[in-house]
């Protein structure tokens, strides 16, 4: 019988005891007691999980018994037979000595075991409870030192120092002002090109606020299907459309308490706008196949590089929404805006691209950055991390030259116009001015290319060693050396 569960037969009558003794001892260790005084010596010196206790029994009833034991062994499941089949007495015995299970007469051996059963589980698993919130209890203060550090990471990682600039960046103004809003629960529209790092300011602006602590969630609305959108945002119920196979809560519910980013927010329709519209007005969505509506507090931050104040005059932006979404506008600076950020924020994507690609080098060497704050990256900061994903993926040395940058950037001119073009036509002064503004480009970016190894430009242009040494005496480019 050793490491069977403990159950106590409670019952006068030792025939009683007897027939319950062989129905549940195949699977349980059987202790028996003919009265109540008898029963708790038991319990003050075994291990019991369960009482089973008629309820008629001499000096005292079963359920006035089982009230001794709730009190002073309150993890016993209690249990009770008795002959009574009125409703009402079977509640109240229920109640008065908060019994697990009420069990009539005449009893099946397959009901009884079952219930006992039953019994024995519900004593493991308030054990099991007990020892949990025990642990809960001690681990409490780790826990909240673990999640107060968590919080504090994510506030480090996601705060307006993630996005990269210098001092007299024209940025500083923007993560100025987005500090001093991002306290407020008001709307905040970011507009500016893609890749001028828009998500990092609402990130920013959402650790940086009272929300910080509730979620923060992203939904990209470019070229989304309206009803794709709609359950993306306000959640489905399961049925609403084919596919729908279970419920769905939408981003909106998700981030209840937070903050919701919406990019590309210029680009939804505008039956869909009507319907964002109302949402925000009335701080309620609505599921779709839903009859009813459900309360949100959520914080909306968008963003867009549409100029949203010409759709409206256009009439392809609802002006009652642009109004609840830009209660504050914040414009952040394309790349070519802030010149002076680019070598610092090529060195932070160095750094952030050595690491994944497990290749490490020194830095860029001075001409690449030259080569770079000249060139004015249409996509922005996004492009300027895959250009120098490119440089890690094929340099060799223990800095990546300017030899390794893409053709366009050595150019320092947009991919899309012919380099001589470009140059001539933006570039004040005489005919004879501009073309030896451009010669003197392309003799750069020759030498660049083929790593101020002058033989090989001076094959490439059609010029002798004599001619091309001339030309870079006469354009300051003869001392030129790759670091």
């Amino acid at each position: 019988m050793a490491g069977l569960p403990t159950i106590l037969v409670v019952d006068d009558e030792v025939r009683s005891q007897e027939t319950l003794r062989r129905t549940l001892e195949e699977e349980f260790e059987v202790l028996t007691a003919s009265s109540a005084a008898e029963a708790e010596e038991y319990l003050e010196r075994d291990w019991v999980q369960a009482i089973l206790c008629d309820q008629r029994m001499p000096n005292m009833t079963g359920v006035e018994f089982l009230q001794r034991v709730r009190s002073r062994w309150p993890d016993v499941v209690r249990m009770i037979i008795s002959g009574y089949t009125d409703p009402e007495d079977i509640i109240a015995c229920i109640n008065e000595a908060g019994i697990y299970q009420y069990i009539t007469k005449p009893w099946t051996p397959e009901g009884l075991v079952l219930t006992v059963r039953g019994a024995v589980q519900l004593h493991q698993l308030q054990r099991e409870n007990q020892a949990l919130s025990l642990e809960l209890r001690m681990a409490a203060p780790v826990l909240q030192r673990e999640v107060d550090h968590k919080r504090h990471r994510l506030k480090e990682h996601y705060g307006f120092e993630r996005l990269v600039r210098s001092a007299d960046s024209p940025l500083e103004d923007v993560c100025r002002l987005a500090h001093k809003v991002a306290g407020y629960n008001i709307s905040i529209l970011l507009t500016g090109e893609s890749g001028t790092g828009k998500e990092l300011l609402a990130r920013a602006i959402h650790y940086s606020s009272p929300r910080a602590e509730k979620p923060f969630v992203v939904q990209n609305c470019g070229a989304l299907p309206d009803q794709l959108l709609e359950s993306e945002l306000f959640g489905y119920k399961k049925g609403a459309f084919t596919g729908a196979y279970e419920d769905r809560t939408g981003l909106f519910e998700q981030a209840n308490g937070g903050t919701i980013f919406l990019d590309e927010i210029g680009d939804i329709s505008p039956a869909f706008q009507v319907k964002l519209l109302r949402a925000l007005q009335e701080g309620e969505i609505r599921p779709l196949g839903s009859p009813r509506t459900r309360r949100v507090d959520v914080r909306v931050l968008s963003a867009t590089n549409r100029d949203l104040e010409e759709e409206v005059r256009a009439g392809r932006f609802r002006e009652d929404l642009y109004y609840r979404l830009a209660a504050f506008t914040l414009r952040l600076p394309a790349l070519r805006e802030r010149r002076m950020d680019i070598p610092v924020i090529a060195r932070r994507l160095l750094e952030d691209i050595k690491r994944t690609f497990g290749k490490p080098v020194a830095g860029f060497t001075d001409e690449a950055l030259e080569c770079m704050c000249s060139y004015h990256w249409p996509g922005n900061v996004r492009e300027l991390h895959n250009e120098i994903q490119r440089m890690l993926a094929l340099g060799e040395g223990e800095r990546l030259g300017a030899d390794l940058l893409s053709p366009r950037v050595l150019r320092a001119a947009p991919p899309d116009y012919e380099p001589d073009m470009n140059l001539i036509t933006r570039v004040d002064g005489t005919l004879k001015d501009r073309i030896e503004l451009l010669e003197g480009r392309i003799l750069k970016e020759t030498l660049i290319r083929h790593r101020w190894n002058k033989s090989r430009a001076a094959d490439e242009l059609g010029l002798s060693r004599v001619g091309l040494r001339s030309k870079l005496q006469r354009y300051n480019l003869d001392k030129k050396q790759r670091e």
